[in-house]
């Protein structure tokens, strides 16, 4: 006899115990969505809320930097420490220290030999020289955070995140209003944040006894996985900085345009806006890649399919929140950054296409979560790549010198290369076989033999 097909699929639930619950057709309907939203919400929301206040209240020292920069007098100040900010993300941050030895020495010429106002680059590299030093902490920081992190101890990075801010705020009105540093005053405060915040994470990894049992000196064992680090985040690394490396190639570029301090001004108040946006999307994106990873490795292919479905609904709830509050506040998000009136008039005006950049990188960053989660950070480095260099970049620059856009067409372009990047992870993910990757991921974790590969790795074989 031909065996019956439902009409509708089995949907698996775990309930309390670990027990499976299967749900069928009629009862599979609006109380299984509910229960299921209910659950992967409360999973999702323990990772996703944590993680994006502390990385909100971490940029928020930068932002505070940036808005008391931009109300001194004219509009060099806030252009020259955005020159010099992004020339230290391209080679700098996004590098961590490979650069940044070379950063004082190079950067005021190197911006004049590439077309930068000779005023805003010598300024620019005054600014960079005291940015050095927090590039140092920076470094120190990220493993310190991946060190807690692993081991789901968000809060204490929270307190600390939280703590340099409000510590930050006063230091950096004092040396920016009150010193004879003026906007030189931020960056040093950035990097004395920087190293407040290494300082208090280190502390409590020494002291907490919550660390006691994983804290240990270094040994010569520790570097043999060293080889498998190396294929997982040169991937993971290059995915990020296609991505931040083409905003920040912006930020550079708009200095050559027709008065280069308005323009790089304004790019620079979009980035930093989209930026602070995206701390919502990348926590979102760091649970995702937690319930995936764990759902495939748990041998549990439906529960990986839902727990995306649900992050994506959720994603869209929040870009359409966010989109609804930029609106709103389009008329008065220019006066936060700057006193000049053609700045904000300029801002005002570019308020919609910043909209679209952030609903487009609210859907991206849950998807990248999920890539990794996945084991994809190879095939998102591709789609970055394919996005910004051979999409974005180009009709960035086209819209901007060629039809005289200037900053709306730069940014216009850049914002084509996002949703490309959407569409594209959108893809590869709606065509995910689950279950193969559930069973390769199965495979590695009870492989009697140990693999040189990062555990749900993919090769690209397991898509459809």
């Amino acid at each position: 006899m031909e065996e019956r097909v439902p009409l509708l699929p089995h949907h698996t639930l775990r309930n309390g115990d670990g027990r499976e619950e299967k749900c069928v057709g009629g009862c599979g309907g609006v109380r299984w969505w509910r229960d299921l939203l209910a659950r992967e919400a409360g999973k999702v929301g323990c990772v996703a809320l944590p993680m994006a206040a502390v990385s909100l209240s971490q940029y928020a020292a930068q932002v505070a930097s940036n808005m008391m920069v931009g109300h001194l007098p004219g509009v060099l100040p806030l252009s020259a420490s955005a020159i010099a900010t992004s020339l230290a993300t391209v080679s700098g941050f996004s590098l961590l220290i490979g650069m940044a030895s070379g950063l004082e020495t190079l950067s005021g010429k190197l911006l004049i030999v590439i077309g930068q106002d000779p005023l805003v680059s010598k300024e620019a590299g005054r600014y960079i020289a005291w940015l050095i030093p927090g590039l140092f902490a920076y470094a120190i920081s990220q493993p310190l955070t991946k060190f807690l992190q692993s081991q789901s101890l968000i809060i204490p990075m929270l307190w600390s995140s939280i703590t340099t801010l409000l510590l930050h705020i006063p230091l950096c009105w004092l040396l920016v209003f009150k010193t004879s540093l003026g906007y030189i005053g931020a960056s040093l405060a950035i990097s004395l944040s920087y190293w407040l915040n290494v300082i208090m994470l280190a502390a409590y990894i020494r002291y907490s006894n919550s660390c006691k049992e994983t804290r240990s000196p270094p040994i010569v064992e520790a570097f043999k996985g060293v080889g498998v680090f190396l294929r997982l985040a040169l991937p993971s690394a290059l995915m990020l900085c296609f991505e931040w490396w083409s905003f920040e190639i912006l930020i550079l570029v708009s200095g050559i345009l027709p008065n280069p301090e308005q323009q790089t001004s304004v790019l620079s108040i979009c980035l930093t806006t989209i930026t602070l946006m995206y701390t919502i999307p990348y926590g979102l994106g760091a649970a995702a890649s937690t319930r995936v990873a764990n759902e495939l490795g748990g041998d549990n292919p439906e529960g990986a399919r839902s727990s995306v479905r649900v992050v994506m609904c959720i994603a869209v709830m929040e870009a359409v929140i966010i989109t609804i509050i930029l609106l709103a506040s389009q008329h008065i998000l220019g006066y936060a950054y700057s006193s000049d009136k053609d700045v904000v008039a300029y801002v005002n005006a570019m308020v919609p296409f910043v909209c679209v950049s952030v609903a487009a990188d609210s859907l991206q960053g849950v998807l990248s979560g999920i890539a990794r989660g996945c084991g994809w950070q190879h095939l998102g480095a591709y789609v970055n790549l394919g996005s910004f260099y051979l999409v974005g970049i180009p009709t960035a620059l086209f819209l901007g010198f060629v039809l005289k856009m200037e900053a709306k067409g730069l940014w216009m372009g850049i914002s084509c290369g996002s949703i490309v990047q959407f569409l594209l992870l959108a893809v590869i993910t709606f065509f995910s076989n689950w279950q193969k990757m559930s069973e390769k991921a199965r495979e590695r974790v009870f492989s009697d033999e140990p693999s040189d590969k990062e555990p749900l790795e993919s090769d690209g074989s397991n898509l459809f």
